[in-house]
């Protein structure tokens, strides 16, 4: 990839808000600043945000919605293939764009462009299918009319690890359901959601129906959008403490919200499990975005009989990564995204080691430029240990072993989270019990990567609130209206 290359695509990027079809700056002017995390340096300036400028892309929102929601069903299904189809033909710019500021292996951002447009895809589909019900009462005395509606103007906030994906998870199923929308994506990662609304423009989407605000002021910006009584509906992804705090703030409108939180992903490995399948696992659910996503297996709990030749099979697929900038042909493992997640990877390796934990491989930050950390196997990690407790967010496997199902459950169950779970062995009944005793809102049983856009993503305890995909995630962008009318035959 040449350095002309990147300097065309970043030029096309726009660098403005994108409020009601079209963009602007910030209302004083304010930028920010956007680093590739590989090298540290700056790559765009774009504008950040104001309170004013919140209220002014909500007031399109506003706008925008009795239109939208009245435009039929099969019209908006068709926009949102317009733009499935626009993503395919922009496969490597995106990919590229989400490198370059994110900074996760140019494969593995092909591969979120293929999982962030199946998003689109499948709630094109899903928008002519929203559907209500017609029957008689049981007293006969008149008809019941069940409809779905939509929503109303919601506010939509992602994270960084997933630029795209986590933009068309939210955005496609809101304007399926005829929502009209203000994202603010993340301050880290704001470039993919602006070249994102540009694709929407280029698809025929109506202005005011999808608002672009980029800031760094998050919490400033965000918090009057939430108190304001227009908005009807907030999703959020990012961490617990976050979305406590809006839902906090959300609980005053009595807002509907979906909230994909925190993690603590356990992994266990049963000693009746195929090895080999365990191990391909272990690196999928690991290894993934960099060990950067709330799915990323975080405990791996393997049984005692088998957790030697685990760690070694492990450690020796660890060696074989290769570390740089995710340009770089060959590179599998990229930067963590900022200097934070380099100290919270040294404080977990180092708290592990000293209650007697052994460091397999890596187990060090790298010197710089870019925020690197090497890829990293822990074993014998004791109980109470801080990389038990907290998610990683990084490159580290840790391993505890374990004696019986009991203690595999018990030590799985072990966290305030309750995102995803994944499984390995070989005994279909215990496979059974495992999907009953975990208590987790997904599971992979003996796969290592549960993410589909045809299927509910979404945790239990505080993990999160709602689903996001399948059929269950339009659901969460409708409103439900109950009509009874007299008998007609009365």
């Amino acid at each position: 990839m040449t350095a002309a290359t990147e300097t065309d695509l970043l030029a096309n990027v726009p660098d403005g808000l994108f409020i009601a079809g079209r963009w602007q700056a910030a209302d004083d002017a304010a930028t920010l600043d956007v680093r590739d995390p590989a090298t540290g340096a700056v790559v765009k300036t774009i504008a950040s945000a104001s309170v004013a400028d919140g209220a002014r892309a909500l007031d399109a929102a506003v706008e925008a919605f009795p239109a939208w929601a009245a435009t039929p069903a099969r019209v908006r299904g068709e926009i949102l293939r317009r733009a499935f189809d626009l993503l395919q033909e922009r496969t490597e710019e995106f990919a590229l764009l989400m490198t370059i500021e994110m900074g996760k292996p140019l494969a593995e951002a092909r591969g979120e462009v293929a999982y962030g447009g199946e998003f689109l895809r499948w709630f094109s589909e899903e928008a002519p299918r929203i559907s209500g019900r017609y029957g008689a009462n049981p007293e006969g005395t008149g008809r019941m009319i069940v409809s779905q509606h939509p929503v109303g103007p919601c506010f939509l906030i992602t994270p960084w690890n997933f630029p795209l994906a986590m933009a068309t998870r939210k955005i496609a199923p809101a304007l399926a359901a005829g929502c009209t929308v203000v994202i603010k994506p993340a301050e880290l990662t704001p470039l993919t959601t602006l070249y994102f609304a540009r694709l929407l423009q280029d698809a025929g989407l109506p202005h005011g129906v999808v608002n672009v605000i980029t800031t760094s002021e998050s919490g400033a910006v965000s918090e009057p959008i939430i108190r304001d009584p227009r908005l009807r509906k907030l999703s959020f992804t990012g961490s617990t403490p976050v979305g406590v705090r809006l839902l906090q703030q959300a609980a005053e409108g009595v807002l509907r919200t979906s909230m994909e939180l925190g993690g603590n992903a356990p992994f266990v490995v049963f000693d009746d499990a195929d090895l080999d399948k365990a191990v391909d696992g272990a690196m999928a659910a690991k290894f993934r975005n960099i060990g950067q996503a709330c799915t990323a297996a975080n405990r791996f709990i393997v049984h005692r009989s088998v957790a030697e030749e685990f760690a070694r099979r492990v450690t020796e697929r660890v060696q074989g990564f290769r570390i740089g900038r995710g340009t770089e042909e060959g590179v599998t493992i990229g930067p963590l995204i900022d200097e934070r997640a380099v100290a919270k990877a040294e404080q977990l390796v180092a708290d592990a080691v000293s209650r007697g934990a052994t460091v397999r491989t890596g187990g060090a930050a790298l010197d710089g430029p870019g925020t690197f950390y090497e890829p990293t196997v822990v074993a014998d990690v004791a109980p109470g240990s801080d990389i038990l407790r907290e998610e990683i967010f990084g490159p580290v496997l840790a391993i505890i072993p374990f004696d019986s199902e009991d203690d595999a459950v018990r030590l799985a169950n072990d966290t305030e989270y309750g995102l995803v779970s994944y499984v390995f062995t070989e005994n279909l009944a215990r496979g059974q019990r495992m999907i009953e005793r975990l208590e987790t809102g997904m599971m992979g049983l003996n796969v290592g990567v549960v993410s589909n856009a045809a299927s509910p993503f979404g945790g239990w305890k505080k993990s999160g609130l709602g689903r996001e995909g399948g059929a269950e995630g339009i659901a969460e962008y409708l409103e439900t209206k109950y009509t009874l009318t007299p008998d007609p035959f009365a």
